[in-house]
């Protein structure tokens, strides 16, 4: 089936959930709503017409490494060429840089669309972006002029090389090597893997920014440095000069997202080494590459959003069509689409409100940072940027489990076509995978929400966003409508289960950390159903503020239904997780590493 882009959803989350129509008078969103309509609508009509039919065949393809040169899937370099050319790839870059200078809403909206269309495609621009913000923040006005232009454009793609074969997440045993030379230049040495486009015929060059230690640099993180490294060198009048001593040395064989080139880099191969340009101070590398990677960490969240998105519309595709039992209505003899079944749109009803939830999230979270940037009191900015900072984990964690399990149940809506390739509910759940896994884990993100968000602002920052999350559930239980159901109750629990768990963890963090540490992830997945369900529940009365009804005349509204449904269905386990937090730590630790492997 032909993917189509939720254009609508997207509206409707970027409106309540969002709040757009503040972020536009206030001057934070510096496009009309039917503007930025327009803009997400042609964003899908280029993703059905020309990313979408390449999907299947891209990931049957895959890439390939001949003769020391990658290349990508039939048709990719002639779709990127039409991407950048369409302007999209400049879609939020600095006007300055020549780019549209569009807020972070509308960049995350069109992200969803690029990937769930095909997320092989989607990742290369994904991560230029976040390059792009590095340069900018810390860079010198050289590297800024040589470099950002044509990265804004589409031009040139840029890249993160953070791990090495020793050393995943932990990027203090980092051994790549960076040495000082007369003329300011540092030579690069070292192997990274799992580096995402990596090599490609897509753009004439590829700008690498790499991680790497200087001779007499501190152990630890302390000690990690942050270099542009291009692919091939660039001439003082900016034209492209020699090859960089760079290579991709091989290609990772992966469960999913086989047509994005996830290459094994090795620097300084061939001679003294890659020549490198200092982006920040030395020994400070980690703290400008926390821009890129909190950059990329929301993208992540909603390539998990988009995952879910396109295996929900083909499972509802495929359940509309499929005939299997006899449903309620069927008469005798008669095979009914298994979509009349109550288990399948049980199931269907969890991949929407799922996907809706996780969207909400991560669209909120964007609109922070548009909050942040556009702010002129000091106040206000740190106030977005805090805000932003709490939700980015769950954004990205929260979002990305959404997308495994929704793509999951995916291919069980499927039946045993689902375990047939040809299907396609395969390739969604094989590539959706790998999201909760890079750009740092989901483990690592329950433990950063733990132990730096939690804790901002002595503790006020979360007390603040519970509270009003709390209101929202309020007014769902004083609206007394009665298609909301139990929402106002369920609700109500959620977030109150919410800021109970909260307190705990701010005492155990100081008193038991370690059963605190072991709490992490319900504890992300609890503020997940908690912050999805309001956003929803906003929705739902949204509708009915607007409509003066239910919003759908002989039925209830779709929108309110899912909310319903996720509040009465999902929203429930958060009492649960919060007993698993407050009371599950020591039961977690009773086995000591060594009886675990025994």
């Amino acid at each position: 089936m032909t993917y189509r882009a939720p254009v609508d959803d997207i509206m409707f989350a970027l409106k309540t959930a969002a709040g757009l129509d503040d972020l536009v008078a206030s001057g934070t969103v510096t496009v009309d709503e039917d503007t930025l309509r327009a803009v997400i609508d042609e964003a899908g009509k280029f993703a059905t017409a020309v990313l979408d039919p390449l999907n299947w065949s891209g990931d049957r393809t895959g890439a390939r490494l001949v003769d020391g040169k990658v290349e990508t899937p039939p048709g990719w370099k002639e779709a990127y060429q039409a991407f950048a050319e369409g302007g999209w790839a400049s879609l939020a870059a600095d006007e300055s840089l020549g780019g549209q200078g569009l807020p972070e809403v509308v960049s995350m909206a069109t992200s969803e669309i690029w990937n769930s269309a095909n997320m092989g495609f989607g990742l290369c621009p994904l991560l230029t972006q976040g390059a792009i913000d590095a340069i900018k923040a810390h860079g010198s006005d050289e590297l800024k002029a040589t470099y950002l232009p044509n990265m804004a454009s589409g031009r040139w793609t840029g890249t993160m090389n953070l791990t090495e074969p020793h050393a995943g997440s932990d990027l203090g045993h980092l051994r790549a090597k960076a040495v000082p030379q007369a003329d300011g230049t540092y030579r690069i040495t070292g192997t990274k893997i799992f580096i995402t486009y990596g090599d490609h015929e897509l753009t004439e060059n590829i700008i690498h920014l790499v991680l790497a230690r200087l001779p007499d640099a501190p152990p630890g993180t302390r000690g990690i440095s942050l270099f542009v490294v291009p692919k091939v060198m660039v001439n003082k009048d900016g034209t492209l000069g020699a090859r960089n001593d760079v290579i991709c040395a091989g290609l990772e064989h992966k469960l999913g997202i086989h047509a994005s080139p996830t290459c094994v880099m090795k620097y300084g191969e061939s001679g003294e080494g890659a020549v490198g340009y200092l982006v920040g101070e030395e020994n400070r590398g980690l703290n400008v590459m926390f821009i890129m990677m909190n950059a990329a960490r929301l993208a992540v969240g909603v390539q998990g959003v988009a995952i879910a998105e396109r295996a929900t519309q083909r499972a509802i595709a495929f359940a509309q069509e499929r005939k299997q039992g006899r449903g309620p209505t069927a008469k005798a003899g008669e095979m009914s689409p298994i979509i009349q079944h109550a288990d399948i749109r049980r199931n269907l009803m969890t991949m929407k409100a799922m996907t809706q939830a996780s969207r909400a999230i991560c669209l909120v979270t964007a609109a922070e940072l548009d909050k942040a940037h556009a702010a002129k009191d000091a106040n206000a900015r740190k106030a977005a940027l805090d805000r932003a900072a709490l939700l980015t984990p769950v954004a990205k964690a929260f979002s990305t489990d959404i997308g495994v399990e929704v793509a999951s149940i995916g291919v069980q809506v499927h039946g045993g076509m689902g375990f047939i390739e040809e299907t396609g509910a395969a390739q969604h759940y094989r590539d959706a995978r790998i999201l909760p896994i890079y750009e740092g884990t989901n483990g690592i993100q329950a433990i950063d929400l733990l132990t730096r968000k939690l804790p901002l602002e002595g503790g006020k920052v979360v007390e603040v966003y519970i509270a009003e999350l709390a209101q929202t559930a309020e007014a769902v239980r004083a609206s007394n409508r009665p298609e909301f159901g139990l929402m106002g109750e369920r609700l109500t629990d959620a977030v109150s289960a919410l800021a109970e768990a909260s307190r705990w963890m701010g005492g155990a963090l100081q008193k038991n950390p370690e059963a605190a540490m072991a709490g992490a992830q319900p504890y992300l997945r609890l503020f997940g159903l908690a912050a999805g369900g309001i956003y929803l529940a906003r929705g739902a009365l949204a509708v009915v503020r607007d409509s003066g009804t239910s919003g759908k005349t002989g039925g209830i509204d779709p929108r309110i239904a899912l909310a319903r449904f996720f509040a009465e269905n999902h929203a429930v386990a958060a009492m649960s997780l919060k007993d698993t937090i407050t009371t599950g730590g020591d039961s977690t630790l009773l086995l000591e590493p060594e009886a675990l492997a025994g």
